[in-house]
């Protein structure tokens, strides 16, 4: 039942176009059409980043990633800070509507995350075509190290994103309920989600867990105080 009942909810999520896949990297066919500060960005070419004049800052490619987008994906990490410098945006949006922050959560990428955030980018924007957070995008994944820092730097604990789903729910329906999962359930329980939002069927994270045979998060939830 834990297995159909995941699935089931998978396959809602990817009639609403949730499955679609977002997220891409630039592929080999991009990388061979970047010039200037795009390629300069995958590569991590500190000297040209240097010497780029401010108007290049703005340049996108074919899916409106920006340098910074670029060297995130790369996880070119003094890339990263050389386009802070020059006064990069390090919230722009590309063409999906994610935004580094969001990029580096999504890949598990902790260290990049941690770099950004120290550089002022906001774990608070609303990105994706689901009006979602970085923070949500992780808890779907069983990022648990990603949520606990979003949390830390105030990503938007209770947002509902437009397919009326929480960091809480997605880390519940979209997991396998598993450690990973159950690990980001606590970094969000232990931050104080709240656990009387439901989704659209007006359904608990504890009724969700319970629907799904997920004991340990059962056991979590009721912990918690949830009802």
């Amino acid at each position: 039942m834990r297995h159909g009942a995941r699935a089931a909810a998978l396959l809602a999520l990817a009639q609403l176009g949730f499955g679609a896949q977002a997220q891409q990297a630039p592929t080999p066919a991009d990388l061979s059409q970047y010039r200037g500060l795009l390629a300069a960005a995958h590569q991590g070419d500190l000297a040209r980043i240097a010497s780029a004049p401010r108007a290049a800052h703005q340049v996108r490619d074919a899916h409106g990633r920006t340098p910074l987008h670029v060297a995130t994906h790369a996880r070119q990490h003094a890339a990263i800070r050389a386009l802070a410098q020059a006064g990069a945006d390090l919230n722009a949006l590309e063409s999906d509507r994610y935004d580094a922050v969001t990029i580096a959560a999504v890949a598990d990428d902790e260290d990049t995350l941690r770099l950004l955030l120290s550089l002022g980018a906001s774990a608070r924007q609303v990105t994706s075509r689901y009006d979602g957070t970085a923070l949500i995008a992780a808890a779907h994944l069983g990022h648990a190290g990603a949520v606990r820092q979003l949390i830390a730097a105030g990503a938007p604990l209770d947002h509902v994103n437009n397919l009326h789903l929480t960091a809480v729910i997605e880390a519940i329906v979209l997991g396998d309920g598993g450690p990973r999962h159950q690990a980001t359930l606590q970094a969000l329980l232990d931050a104080g989600a709240d656990l009387t939002l439901t989704d659209r069927q007006g359904r608990t994270p504890l009724a969700l867990a319970r629907a799904r045979g997920y004991q340990a998060m059962v056991q979590q939830l009721e912990q918690a105080g949830a009802r």
